[in-house]
């Protein structure tokens, strides 16, 4: 270990792992004990990260910090390195926090609950190792680890199209993270220097041009799949219109972040000068997932899988704050991130705590049960006004900062800004219409009769296409028998969780931005300084080829 201090990280990735595995010895048929271990050990946890961030590290450093490192396969290059920096270290409580709630929302699973905690608290060990590894081989191993449970949770307690949303979540994102392997490899190789795979000695070598944009190529497409860059994003909805919001919770409030967080950390902070090369292009596919990811949500029935458009759409604010070359843009992408996963966690939950009451994701199968309801309309509401960017959410704040910071930005043409500006804001126009008529949808204005797609006739169904929708959190139940009663008090915690930090985050940024502008200010002087180097040496870098001066 290079630092006289105990190994916390490795403890927070540890954990969870450990306490999985002890989860057969523990005596429990229903899963009551299950549930309350699962949650002390997320809750452990997350405390654990709080207490060791609070005490060790320092917000002014812009280096890695809690640095650990054992040698593991010594031929090959390989260590347990891991570390965190501004970068890493909010994405890790973030990680924490959503998951430690969700496995909370998810309180009522009856269907092989020791099997359901032990994966999510895998996941929740995998989730913490991605966002730590210093390695690029162990980020590759996190990375592929999360990968398994993911599609377990997803294909066993999924709806009726389950396997089919899981199998291609799997196939998506396992090709695609090929490239994080190769990436890794050809890093470590290159120049016939001694083999290492730490991204701190391999971000002080250079390397050829055509290899930076070779390898940037194929880490576009590992990190877009995974933060649903178009056309990218088809695993999303599918995988999120079929899991259960417990898993939705994490794949939107966690998985994602690790597509924008790998750009950040490898393509910017590896490959710079093939950045350069790349940042226009970037912005392209950001204000084509802005635009695309509002109008398709716009046009889906199904509310979780409204959500996972929309979730495509605030992706796009990210892809534009990263290639922006700009110190408040590429904060407000980091913001958006955090900002996101906390909003799209808490739409998730409460679209499952409707389905718990409805049993029906399709809004036209909803309507006229505001009344009935009216804590669960609240919440709703609220979540609602924070996705679509209200002031004094922290929804607000980090897309500000991005346009801000973009239209300011030095690099680009005025034009080229001008442009992504005014098509970037079609997205915020779309968004409080798709998410208004989905609250008028769900909760009044309706005049269908509620209704329970998990009923008698589905369970034994054998249709090819259409597999048995399996119950999750509820007795399965005729649409005769359903109750809509209002919030418990359970579940009105873990929305507030969430809506505390949203509002708290929304009216004061700097709790949030102070832990990582350190870092990001020096990624963006590292790529901007290649800029400029570049443009003073390659005469193919003009405004009318790469919309860059």
């Amino acid at each position: 270990m290079i630092a006289d201090q105990f190994p916390w990280l490795t403890a927070m990735i540890a954990l969870p792992l450990i306490a999985a595995l002890l989860i057969p010895l523990i005596p429990d048929k229903e899963g009551k004990t299950l549930r309350w271990y699962a949650l002390a050990v997320g809750l452990a946890d997350f405390i654990l990260m709080c207490y060791v961030f609070w005490q060790n590290y320092d917000t002014t450093n812009a280096s890695f910090q809690l640095t650990e490192k054992y040698s593991w396969i010594p031929q090959l290059g390989l260590s347990w390195a891991v570390s965190v920096d501004g970068l890493s270290m909010p994405l890790v409580l973030l990680a924490g926090f959503v998951t430690t709630l969700s496995m909370f929302s998810a309180w009522q699973v009856d269907r092989k609950p020791r099997l359901f905690y032990f994966l999510m608290l895998l996941l929740y060990s995998a989730q913490i190792g991605v966002f730590v590894a210093q390695d690029i081989l162990l980020l590759f191993i996190m990375w592929e680890l999360e990968l398994v449970p993911v599609y377990l949770l997803v294909s066993i307690w999924g709806g009726q199209k389950r396997r089919y949303a899981a199998t291609k979540f799997l196939l998506y994102t396992a090709l695609a993270s090929i490239f994080i392997l190769i990436a890794g490899l050809a890093l470590a190789l290159s120049g016939g220097q001694q083999i290492t795979f730490d991204m701190v000695e391999l971000g002080l070598r250079e390397y050829p041009i055509a290899l930076e944009i070779l390898l940037y190529g194929g880490l576009l497409v590992a990190f877009g799949v995974k933060l649903a860059i178009f056309p990218l994003h088809t695993w999303l909805p599918d995988a999120h219109g079929e899991a259960s919001s417990p898993v939705s919770m994490i794949l939107a409030g966690v998985l994602l972040k690790m597509g924008g967080y790998g750009l950040i950390r490898l393509n910017l902070g590896l490959l710079p000068e093939a950045h350069v090369y790349f940042a226009p292009l970037l912005v392209i596919l950001g204000v084509i997932n802005i635009v695309y990811g509002g109008f398709a949500s716009f046009g889906q029935t199904n509310m979780k899988r409204r959500l996972a458009y929309s979730s495509v759409s605030h992706m796009g604010f990210v892809l534009i704050g990263i290639a922006s070359f700009s110190d408040l843009a590429i904060s407000g992408a980091m913001l958006q991130m955090l900002s996101h996963g906390l909003i799209a966690a808490l739409l998730f939950f409460l679209a499952g705590v409707t389905y718990d009451r409805s049993h029906t994701m399709y809004l036209d199968e909803m309507g006229n049960i505001g009344k009935a309801m009216p804590k669960v309309f609240a919440l709703f509401t609220a979540g609602a006004l924070a996705s679509l960017a209200l002031p004094g959410m922290s929804g607000f704040v980090s897309e500000l900062a991005v346009f801000v910071g973009f239209s300011n930005s030095p690099i680009y043409d005025s034009s080229f800004r001008t442009i992504t500006v005014l098509l970037s804001a079609v997205g915020l126009i779309v968004t409080p219409i798709y998410l208004l008529s989905m609250l008028r949808q769900l909760f009044y204005g309706n005049d269908q009769v509620q209704m329970c797609i998990i009923g008698k006739e589905e369970l034994s169904a054998t249709d090819q296409d259409n597999e048995p929708a399996v119950c999750f959190g509820t007795n399965c139940i005729l649409p005769t028998e359903a109750v809509y009663e209002d919030a418990k008090p359970r579940e009105v915690f873990i929305a507030l969780c969430f809506l505390v930090l949203v509002v708290a985050i929304g009216l004061y940024p700097k709790m949030a931005t102070n832990l990582y502008d350190t870092t990001t200010v020096a990624i963006n002087s590292q790529v901007s300084q290649t800029y400029t180097q570049i443009a003073e040496t390659n005469s193919v870098l003009n405004p009318s080829q790469v919309a860059i001066r």
